[in-house]
């Protein structure tokens, strides 16, 4: 049956808690910074809500989950993205099987409610209208308003917060005074070896030895160059290959052309040669271009009124003239 509460005479419908199944493995501090940021030492302290940043695919919603699974508290998960809207992240009405309006809280409003921890996962992909609907809630204040409900929703004392972050470009730029409540910033890597291998064994605890090495060798070259293929990507590689290797007993592919062609069809051709990659980005990103000044938008750069021109050998010239 499903659970309601009543706020100013509005009944607001709870949303349910998510119990999918998930493990952090290896790089305890990060998990013990997380747990201190929701700590409260003193009755007048409040939780933080940090900020996890990182690559996409390197395990931060999953240890937000393990933050609230370690606090034994109900986790909800809000997947934020460019057209959310603050209905979306608070309230929404829907119409009802009888065919009156019925009022939907959302994944955070539930956690707020009741007292669970709540995931925005990728926040910054999130509008600054929708960012502002949740500054009272981030501050001391501790609540929320619905205008589409007509009322204010306070937090539970249990109420916790994170909010993740990929580093990338496709976001939009969070603005300062929501920075200024999203403190502090906790920031993942990737990780060691022994931590990827054992990750890879979590996710996929039938695929063979041999197969998992190649993959972790990949994803720790990968690593190493700076390139971007994450940890999911390689359980993605890894799952693909696996399939391959079963689907035809009769005439099976060699476990090395089916991880190579996992490869290939799942991050790129690019992705069989990680060191021309590696070589590729890097001039990509430093290139040997000289910086452009502002006189490069506005004047040729022959021009006599460029006032970055160089006229030292014009001057050597006149000089040269005046002598003769």
């Amino acid at each position: 049956m499903e659970k309601s509460v009543e706020i100013e005479g509005i009944r607001l419908h709870l949303g349910h808690a998510d119990t999918s199944e998930g493990e952090w493995i290896g790089q305890r501090e990060i998990v013990t910074q997380l747990l201190a940021c929701w700590l409260v030492v003193d009755p007048r302290d409040l939780p933080l809500t940090p900020r996890l940043v990182g690559p996409p695919g390197i395990g931060k919603t999953t240890l937000a989950m393990s933050g609230a699974r370690i606090r034994q508290q109900p986790l909800y998960v809000y997947q934020c993205t460019s057209d959310t809207r603050p209905e979306d992240l608070l309230v929404t009405p829907v119409l009802a099987e009888s065919g009156k309006i019925q009022y939907q809280a959302s994944p955070l409003v539930t956690a707020m409610i009741t007292g669970g921890v709540c995931v925005l996962d990728e926040g910054n992909r999130m509008n600054e209208k929708s960012w502002a609907s949740l500054a009272p809630l981030l501050d001391h204040r501790r609540y929320v308003e619905s205008i589409v409900a007509g009322i204010t929703i306070k937090a539970h004392p249990d109420f916790r917060c994170a909010v993740t972050m990929n580093d990338d470009d496709s976001t939009y730029e969070i603005p300062d005074y929501i920075l200024s409540r999203l403190q502090p910033t906790l920031t993942l890597g990737y990780p060691d070896r022994q931590d990827e291998l054992a990750i890879l064994h979590y996710h996929l605890p039938f695929a063979e030895p041999e197969m998992l090495n190649l993959t972790v060798e990949f994803l720790q070259q990968s690593h190493q160059l700076k390139l971007d293929f994450s940890t999911r990507d390689g359980i993605n590689v890894l799952r693909y290959a696996l399939k391959r290797l079963s689907q035809d007993q009769k005439h099976p592919l060699g476990k090395d052309k089916a991880w190579r062609e996992a490869l290939k069809n799942c991050l790129g051709d690019e992705a069989l040669d990680l060191q021309t990659l590696a070589e590729r980005k890097q001039r990509s990103l430093g290139g040997n271009a000289v910086p452009m000044g502002l006189g490069d938008f506005f004047f040729d750069p022959d021009d006599p009124l460029h006032p970055d021109r160089d006229d030292e050998g014009e001057d050597e010239d006149f000089e040269d003239e005046e002598e003769s």
